[in-house]
């Protein structure tokens, strides 16, 4: 299952040299996995209202250029289910106007419920990734 989004670098992102502070790329992933899951399913406000979470539980990332203050960038998020409670997004950031490839990576999420024991990923949810 795959989804892909746009945001514009804000000023805010960058640091003291002009470059999107490398930390700034997971917060982008972010971006990425809520627009691909509100896609494929739910809302993470719906999620939560139905007693899951989604907490991260490995994250990584690989920097290949440096994007710039007011770049418009892509995310392509990817979402695969390695587990009965754990899901995985893969990510690919692109500069828009050359499509160069900025950075790529990963995280990794298990399904808890409010306690944070994990639970199975939800019928309703495998079902539409499987599909």
């Amino acid at each position: 299952m795959t989804d892909v989004a746009e945001l514009r670098v804000r000023y805010g992102d960058t640091d003291a040299m002009g470059w999107v502070y490398y930390a700034t790329y997971l917060t982008y992933f972010e971006v990425g996995r809520t627009e691909l899951i509100r896609k494929v399913w739910r809302s993470y406000r719906d999620i939560e209202e139905h007693g899951m979470r989604l907490p991260v539980i490995e994250a990584g990332c690989r920097y290949h250029q440096g994007a710039c203050y007011d770049d418009v960038l892509q995310i392509e998020s990817c979402m695969t289910l390695p587990s009965v409670v754990r899901v995985r997004f893969d990510y690919r950031i692109f500069r828009l106007d050359d499509r160069r490839l900025l950075a790529e990576g990963f995280t990794e999420h298990c399904f808890v419920d409010k306690a944070g024991k994990p639970v199975r990923i939800p019928a309703e949810l495998r079902a539409r990734i499987e599909s």
